[in-house]
Parts: structure tokens; C-alpha cells; sequence
């Protein structure tokens, strides 16, 4: 589901910075090499822990964060909340060397724009930070399909509150399709599909594609999965 940012972010002029967050400090080392020999990325940081990972958040102002699931100060999915309250529009990747599916779900829930895992390969990770940075889903559309109907339902949303073409452009998230994808298919531009994710998303009170489905699923709005 990668897709690369038409933003400036993500350019040899102006980089995606990405602040690592992962207390290996060998794995995170080999990925700020990595990312570093990147033309359109740049380490922003690394932080060992999540005290400073607020530190530094504040203070190199990243696109994306490569997140590790278990801290030694604490629960990196549990932090998502609080990390993307003090830079709201960041794209956060768990890292992650479990594959249990609660971890997972917990991590959609708490606004991640995907996940990770640790024995993927290095071009992999390269990929995830552009699609994170690009509004996209760090996501396989078949785990998609496996984790989304496990949230449960409760009530619907007003009728009223998303329009019919949100509810439309909502089903195609659920299919795993990139912004793109769904651009294609309704025969629309990338940018106003972007527009429409915003705004259900704002009505929903997600903060990225996945937990904007994770809620909808919950709300009953997508009664095929």
C-alpha cells in the first residue's frame, strides 16, 4: 500500500524526517544508516526511550516515527495518544517483533498508521516511512482483512455525518486500497480522496486510515466485514 508523498516533505530538498524510537541501539543505529542513504529521508533522532522520544519530537519537529512496541519506561503502542498530541499530523510505525494480534489491534486503536515487524527487510522499512508519511496505511490489505472484523460493534453513526461518497471511499480503505488505488477507481484525483480520508476521519475523531476503520467497524458502518 506504499505510495510516495506528493507533499515537499520527501524530497532530496526537503526530506521525511523520522525519529527512531527503540532502545537496541544496534538495530537502531543500522536503521538510521539506512534511512540516512535514503535521497528523500533523514534521521531526525533516536531516542532510547520514550521520555525522550517527547523530548525530541518537540525539538526535531519529524513527519514520521519508527516506534518500538516495548520501551524500558514503558508500552510504545500505549504512547501513541500522547506522542501524536504533541505533533498531531506524524505518522507513526510500530516496530514491533510480536505478530499477536491484540498488539496489533491496540495499535490501530490508538491512532498508528501501521506496523512493522522487526525481521522485515530493510527496503520494507524504507517503504513504510514513505507510505506513513504519505497518509498511507503500513498495512497487508489480507492482515487488514483478518484484524478488522475482530473490533467490536456497537452503535451506528448518525446517517447524516458521513456523506454517501465517505462511506464509499471508507469501503475502499477497508479493501486495503492506497489513496491512490481508490483515486482510480472512483475516477477522482488523489488530492480530493485525501480530502474525504480528512474528513471522515475528523468525524470519526481518527487520527489515521486504520483507526478510522477500526472505529467504523466498531459503529457498525461497515456491516460486510
Amino acid at each position: 500500500m506504499s505510495e510516495v508523498p506528493e507533499h515537499v516533505a520527501g524530497s532530496p530538498e526537503q526530506p521525511i524526517r523520522v525519529l527512531i524510537v527503540d532502545d537496541h541501539e544496534v538495530l537502531a543505529a543500522s536503521l538510521a544508516m539506512v534511512l540516512d542513504a535514503e535521497d528523500d529521508i533523514r534521521t531526525a533522532g533516536v531516542a532510547t526511550t520514550l521520555e525522550q522520544a517527547r523530548t525530541l519530537l518537540e525539538s526535531t519537529l519529524p513527519d514520521v516515527i519508527l516506534l518500538d512496541h516495548r520501551m524500558p519506561d514503558g508500552d510504545g503502542v500505549a504512547a501513541i495518544p500522547e506522542l501524536r498530541a504533541l505533533r498531531p499530523t506524524i505518522g507513526v510505525v510500530v516496530l514491533t517483533a510480536s505478530a499477536a494480534d491484540h498488539v496489533l489491534m491496540s495499535a490501530i486503536e490508538n491512532g498508528a498508521s501501521g506496523f512493522l515487524s522487526k525481521t522485515r527487510s530493510l527496503d520494507e522499512v524504507t517503504a513504510a516511512v514513505r507510505a506513513a508519511a504519505a497518509g498511507e496505511s503500513v498495512i497487508s490489505p489480507e492482515l487488514l482483512a483478518r484484524l478488522l472484523p475482530r473490533f467490536g460493534r456497537g452503535k451506528d453513526t448518525p446517517e447524516d455525518e458521513l456523506t454517501d461518497r465517505e462511506r464509499e471511499v471508507l469501503a475502499l480503505v477497508a479493501e486495503g486500497l492506497s489513496n491512490a488505488a481508490i483515486a482510480e477507481r472512483l475516477v477522482v484525483s488523489v488530492h480530493t480522496v485525501r480530502n474525504h480520508i480528512a474528513s471522515l476521519s475528523a468525524k470519526l475523531g481518527a487520527h489515521s486510515k486504520l483507526e478510522a476503520l477500526s472505529v467504523a467497524v466498531r459503529q457498525g458502518m461497515l456491516p460486510d466485514l
